[in-house]
């Protein structure tokens, strides 16, 4: 291949100037169209001018190209229109900034040291006139040495092994298929380590393009933040890396530049990316998973493989939960318990007990009436059913992800990817702050010393907010209690004649504890960087999974402690008329709260739904409203390719972090809690399908091009998923037994009706204990009797208050379901993961079969060379012979 550089260019550029002085006349102008169009092609499809004058691009007019070169600078190369910009740095010329100026001066000597080429663009030439920009190019030689390192798999030859066949019936699924060109944008491979020392082995066709994009902008990063910026005579070894003059303001960016403009005229990677996974009006479609990975990289590929996988495994809960929840609308009319509550004669003639001290009222019972159908929509026989589903589904999730997974492992050459190849590499960070270290006595290694005890704090803040909501909740009960002034003889009427203080209750805790659960998140996320960052760990895979265990237990007390609360404390501890239990002692006067008569469920419902909708909602509106905002401050016209990517959003090393957080938290309740809440699937799958086109779109129009890193797994969530699904299965089991009102019915069911004929009629008022109060009390007779929710003995009675035998026969029946639900699951669960392999059989074949081709390729090349050098060994006087790259490539791909 012929480089352009140095004289030779100058040559090219006076030749293409004489044939436009030769060519200019009446087709001019259709010359100089051709010619852009073509200079515009070829940067489309990421090419150099080494590319255009290797086509015969040297009889188009060579002044245009110079004021091309010069200034159209809505370009990924450098001015020579030869180098490619890998990498770029931004920064503003302070007048106080000489230390800043000193360390760049010192951190691009030592950058041009390291092989890179540099080239600055003047504060002149921006658009702000205040930024310098500088472009970073990465040549063979730099990048050929650290591929070396890196042990980056590149390809050999092109495989030979067939695709899979074909599916059956597969017309079904052509609307929701991309064309071939997006979904595989270039050909399978066989693919080794690249190794310098056999550098004609490999598929080098052309050293320019032979690393993507992608590859390059890795590789000039692991230079970027391993580089010093101290003089050679001080031995300063924490200044090093850009992270840490990105920290302290010596440069205010760092970024690898994207693919021209999403539009039509330029087909780039990136147009096709927005044009077949970015809009919305994609949603129905298949998302470019190789595209995707090969213009960012395994790792951002890898989340939306997963992402798209978790979506379409919720289509099959949320119909599931659309059954059960249309069970229960369907069943309305049979509802007898609701019914007896809401029958004037029945639910209108009890007079429950006051629900605080004092101030509260006593009231009817038919005033929780609406409270009661609603709550039988979810509190019904179906939604037993549908949360052993739900147990069963989370396993079939997690296994057939991992034969997805694996798929994805072998389709895109990371079966043999080991973490110590790529993250186990040390981080800067631990090598210049990790200089405090202490001798272990049984391994005798020397090892950091960090920070403790600071978890324990977090999670004692977080146990003091959680005690501040049920404060909250206590208080604002009892206020919205003492309001109900009616006498027992009318209904409770409070703001409306649909609202209870239970629900009022429960609603405004709800969304004051969302507000709480915001504000927090901020603090935990901080806290969480700053002890993993004290840890100073060793290696990235290290960092990344020990905030990620950090971030999801804050976030999980923090999202969920107020559902735990509902589900399994509220209404547990309440006591009884003349002995109410008290959260901070009778003298507090915080009466604990009590269950509406229909049960606890409903309010669990209400809270999932406000916390799980408000966090959706919130998160999309958040982003919504500051693309909005970039999109506002965008410019219209063209300027250079740099600055367009500088004034986009930084995608932050933990950006993708907070997409799986996201997601994680969400699939907690849908799995943790889905029982209180059979819709819950469904508001999950259309957040989902919004979620991926508004990621998509994000990370290709609105945020910088990430660096990229690879992945052959989801990481740390994974073992976390495994624990959400385990502690799924207990939390439903749970909440069916203790929340829900559906064991005490069964039992008064089948055990306790007093007709012949097993039906419901008469459980309210079997449900409902007995007390006493006199005359002067209610002013209504010489003695009244009073309701409470429990199963205790009347007054007068010789065991009176204490608990009735049906009280510890419901217990006994509820730890029964308990141990018979955890038990189908869990062995259901076991069985299906034995039975469904990790990795599909068709992929294990394949594995071996290309892991003995790339043997036998290797060993024969090694074959072929020895005997090179042997023949050559045998001649005295050995002739001279040119070889181009292309011939010796052909020689050795006849010898394999």
């Amino acid at each position: 291949m012929r480089r352009i550089t140095g004289k030779a260019r100058d040559d090219i550029l006076i030749e293409m100037k004489s044939a436009m002085d030769s060519q200019i006349g009446e087709d001019g102008p259709a010359v100089l169209t051709a010619f852009r169009m073509k200079l515009l092609t070829e940067e489309c499809n990421g090419h150099s001018l080494n590319n255009f004058v290797e086509d015969g691009g040297t009889q188009l007019p060579g002044h245009t190209e110079t004021d091309r070169l010069q200034q159209n600078k809505d370009t990924v190369f450098f001015r020579d229109g030869v180098r490619r910009i890998d990498f770029i740095l931004s920064y503003l010329d302070d007048k106080d900034g000489e230390k800043k100026q000193e360390r760049r001066r010192e951190f691009e000597a030592n950058l041009k040291k390291a092989g890179l080429e540099l080239e600055t663009e003047d504060k002149s030439d921006s658009d702000d006139l205040k930024t310098y920009f500088l472009k970073i190019h990465a040549p063979w030689e730099v990048l050929a040495t650290y591929a070396d390192v890196l042990k980056i798999k590149v390809p050999f030859k092109e495989s030979d092994i067939p695709h899979g066949q074909d599916v059956p019936l597969e017309w079904l699924s052509r609307p929701f298929r991309l064309p071939g060109k997006v979904m595989r944008p270039q050909p399978d491979y066989f693919t080794s380590p690249f190794d310098k020392d056999k550098i004609d082995f490999f598929l080098i066709k052309n050293q320019d393009t032979f690393f993507p994009p992608s590859t390059r902008n890795r590789i000039v990063y692991y230079i970027l933040s391993r580089c010093p910026y101290h003089k050679e005579d001080r031995k300063e070894t924490d200044k090093k890396g850009i992270k840490r003059l990105l920290n302290n303001g010596t440069y205010t960016s760092a970024f690898p530049l994207h693919d021209r403009n999403t539009n039509e005229q330029c087909e780039s990677e990136r147009y096709h990316l927005y044009k077949n996974w970015a809009r919305f009006l994609c949603f129905y479609k298949e998302q470019p998973l190789n595209l995707i990975r090969k213009y960012y990289g395994e790792k951002i590929g890898i989340y939306f493989a997963w992402l798209g996988f978790y979506t379409e495994m919720l289509f099959f809960a949320a119909v599931m939960g659309v059954i059960c929840f249309t069970y229960g609308v369907l069943s309305y009319d049979d509802n007898l318990t609701s019914k007896e509550i809401c029958d004037p004669s029945i639910g209108g003639s009890i007079v429950m007990c006051p629900l605080c001290d004092k101030k509260c009222s006593y009231w009817k019972l038919n005033s929780t009436c609406l409270s009661s159908w609603q709550s039988h929509l979810f509190d019904n026989e179906g939604t037993v059913f549908f949360a052993m589903f739900m147990g069963i589904w989370v396993t079939l999730f997690l296994e057939f992800w991992k034969r997805r997974q694996a798929q994805l492992e072998y389709e895109w050459d990371l079966v043999d990817f080991e973490e110590e190849q790529q993250q186990l590499q040390i981080r800067p960070e631990f090598e210049t702050k990790c200089t405090d270290q202490r001798l272990n006595r049984i391994t005798q290694v020397r090892a950091a010393s960090w920070l403790l005890h600071t978890t324990c704090n977090t999670m004692l803040l977080i146990v003091a907010c959680i005690t501040g909501v049920i404060v909250y909740r206590l208080a604002v009960y009892a206020a919205f209690a003492s309001i109900m002034k009616d006498s027992p003889t009318k209904k409770i009427h409070l703001v409306g004649s649909l609202i209870t203080p239970q629900l009022a209750t429960s609603v405004t805790a709800s969304f004051i504890n969302f507000v709480i659960i915001m504000i927090l998140n901020f603090f935990y996320e901080r806290v969480a960087i700053w002890i993993t960052d004290m840890e100073i760990p060793k290696t990235h895979l290290e960092y990344e999974n020990k905030l990620t265990m950090k971030m999801f237990l804050f976030q999980f007390v923090n999202y969920y402690s107020s559902c735990f609360y509902v589900a399994f404390f509220k209404g547990k501890f309440v006591g009884y008329p003349g002995n109410y239990t008290y959260m901070f002692g009778k003298y507090s006067r915080l009466r604990n709260e009590e269950c509406d008569p229909g049960g606890c469920l409903i309010e669990l419902t209400t809270q999932l739904v406000i916390v799980m909708t408000g966090k959706q909602v919130c998160g999309n509106i958040q982003e919504a409203l500051l693309n909005w905002w970039c999109s506002r401050k965008a410019r219209k016209d063209q300027y250079s390719r740099w600055e367009q990517d500088h004034d986009l959003q930084n995608f932050s090393q933990l950006g993708l972090f907070y997409e799986y957080l996201e997601m994680v938290i969400q699939f907690g309740f849908i799995t943790l809690f889905v029982a209180s809440f059979p819709l819950a699937p469904l508001l999950a799958l259309c957040n989902n399908i919004l979620e991926v086109r508004v990621d998509s779109w994000k990370f290709t129009t609105q945020f910088r091009r990430p660096v990229a890193a690879k992945a052959h797994n989801i990481g740390a969530w994974q073992e976390i998923l495994n624990v959400v699904a385990i502690l799924s299965v207990v939390t439903n089991a749970f909440i069916m037994a203790f929340t829900s009102d559906m064991i005490p019915r069964l039992v008064y069911l089948y055990a306790y009706h007093p007709g012949s004929e097993a039906t419901m009629s008469g459980y309210i008022n079997n449900s409902l204990s007995v007390t006493i109060v006199c005359s002067c009390c209610l002013d209504i007779g010489p003695i009244y009797c009073l309701r409470y929710r429990d199963y205790r003995y009347p007054p007068g009675h010789q065991r009176q208050y204490s608990h009735t035998m049906q009280f510890w026969h419901i217990l006994a029946a509820k730890l029964a379901f308990i141990i018979i639900m955890e038990h189908v699951v869990f062995v259901v669960k076991f069985f299906v993961a034995w039975l469904i392999p990790d990795v599909p059989s068709e992929v294990k074949a394949r594995i071996k079969r290309e892991r003995y081709l790339i043997q036998e390729y290797l060993h024969n090349y090694e074959v072929e060379k020895l005997k090179i050098q042997l023949s050559q060994s045998f001649i005295i006087e050995p002739k001279p012979e040119v070889y181009t790259a292309t011939d010796k490539h052909d020689v050795l791909s006849e010898c394999l």
